[in-house]
């Protein structure tokens, strides 16, 4: 069987238009996708260049030996139905280190038609590190790679404002643009880059903020002969995802003309304010997850597709979004409603095994971020605790009842005669390690009003500690999954 290469996938060439610091699944089942998708269907006619930021590890002599070419493999459930597309990505034109190919890297910053810089460099990537210097080929951290790229075009062409990029970060950090142009700037001054230049990145330059989901799972091992055999070619580079998709762009100036990806039927949506979306998926997506995970374990189930094929915790699940948490929030209904659903077909996606337990990592504070403000809304607005929520709270603390802390530094559990793990944040697994003789009301008194794991005293909530532990002492004295049955039936 052949392997995929240019010749069974040939694509005009296209001029540079997106430099990408990053080259992992996730960029290339998502933006590296949508590019290619508006290379057909638009006049965008782009091609991009593949950076490896970092020393270490790399996919480049696959990409070398496939000529850049790859499949992305779309799997998930479209309108109820297990759906199955691939595309061949032919938008990637060249791939560079930037360590052992500097020169051919650096050359790419003065590229006439270069318009975008795109990066996924994980949360760790967009750190100001005052050490790093201008005179490494390259600069050892992200933003100084960027800040000396950019540095290097502004120069070449004389701080020409038509020259200047657009900053596409996609890193999962909170206003991720306004926090790699404050590196860049900072960067800029100690390295004593001058004022034409800051000049130059404030009006010439426009970096974004952006929000990003799509659940990429990666290179499918163990399916992969099966699918080379379905494709009729082998890809080692092959990158499976879910279908659904979102990149919400936040920026100052209107880009949407120069990335015309919502003309395509893409899920790309440019805004001058991304918060709503982004609490839009923080309350419903992630806080469904973590407020329905911990019950769903002690249930008996071990991955999210389980759980959403058991009618009662699948009820749970959408009780708790569209009685509880959709009400508190500020954008459209009708939009609200469309993302919830979609979020119901996300988890029950038959292709992919999300455990439960990898969702528990830091229970606490997830809770805290994604749950706690739909509870606190729903009570200001309704004078009413939302059950489902409050529940979770109690499902919470029995997860971690009865763990003992080792020297692994987590905190080892039971559920029945089976053993799991968990990890959260030291305060949190030391709380409950040491409240074995804790009696269950006292506990979660001690629990709630823990301004430490909350940022404020939670039995202030009308209601929420009574409730909170008849709960936990009913899970504990009857199990959870009778628990369940009796005060949630379908």
């Amino acid at each position: 069987m052949n392997q995929l290469s240019a010749a069974m996938a040939p694509a005009p060439a296209r001029p540079v238009k997106v430099i990408q610091f990053g080259e992992g699944n996730f960029l290339r089942a998502f933006a590296d996708y949508m590019i290619d998708i508006a290379n057909e269907k638009t006049g965008f006619n782009g091609s991009i260049v593949l950076v490896k930021p970092i020393s270490i590890g790399s996919l480049f002599p696959a990409f070398k030996e496939q000529d850049a070419r790859y499949t992305v493999m779309l799997r998930g459930l479209v309108d109820g139905v297990p759906t199955e597309s691939t595309r061949i990505v032919t938008s990637v034109s060249d791939v560079v280190d930037a360590y052992s190919q500097y020169e051919q890297y650096a050359a790419y910053a003065k590229v006439d038609t270069l318009r975008f810089v795109i990066s996924n460099t994980t949360e760790a990537g967009i750190v100001l590190d005052e050490n790093d210097r201008m005179d490494l080929c390259p600069p050892e951290t992200y933003p100084g790679k960027l800040t000396k790229f950019l540095y290097e075009r502004a120069v070449h062409f004389d701080y020409a404002m038509d020259k200047g990029l657009i900053i596409l970060p996609v890193e999962l950090i909170d206003d991720n643009g306004i926090e790699l142009r404050r590196c860049v700037k900072a960067l800029a001054r100690i390295w004593n880059l001058g004022e034409a230049f800051e000049k130059w990145l404030d009006e010439a330059c426009v970096f974004t903020s952006t929000l990003v989901d799509r659940i990429v799972t990666g290179y499918p091992r163990g399916e992969d002969k099966a699918i080379f055999e379905k494709l009729g070619y082998e890809d080692h580079i092959l990158v499976t995802a879910e279908p659904f998709g979102l990149w919400v762009i936040e920026s100052s100036r209107d880009i949407s003309k120069e990335l015309p990806l919502p003309d395509c039927g893409l899920p790309v949506i440019f805004t001058d304010n991304q918060k709503p979306y982004k609490q839009r998926k923080v309350r419903i997506l992630n806080g469904a997850h973590t407020s329905f995970v911990p019950m769903a374990y002690q249930y008996g189930c071990d991955i999210v597709l389980e759980a959403m094929n058991d009618d009662v915790i699948r009820n749970f699940m959408q009780k708790t979004l569209y009685d509880e948490v959709i009400p508190t929030l500020t954008l459209p209904r009708e939009d609200l409603m469309s993302f919830a659903e979609a979020v119901t077909g996300r988890f029950s996606n038959p292709y992919i095994r999300h455990m439960l337990l990898s969702i528990c990592l830091n229970c606490v504070s997830k809770w805290r971020a994604r749950c706690m403000p739909s509870l606190l809304a729903y009570v200001e607005n309704n004078g009413t605790l939302p059950q489902h929520l409050a529940f979770s709270i109690a499902s919470m603390m029995s997860l971690y009842h009865g763990g003992k802390l080792e020297d692994d530094g987590k905190l080892h559990c039971m559920r029945g005669d089976e053993a799991y793990v968990l990890q959260d944040d030291p305060a949190v697994l030391n709380f409950f390690a040491g409240s074995h003789d804790t009696a269950p009301r006292d506990l979660v008194h001690s629990f709630l009003s823990c301004e430490a794991f909350f940022g404020q005293d939670l039995t202030q909530v009308p209601g929420l500690e009574d409730y909170v532990a008849d709960a936990y002492t009913e899970i504990l004295e009857k199990g959870m999954k009778e628990t369940v049955l009796r005060r949630f039936p379908v």
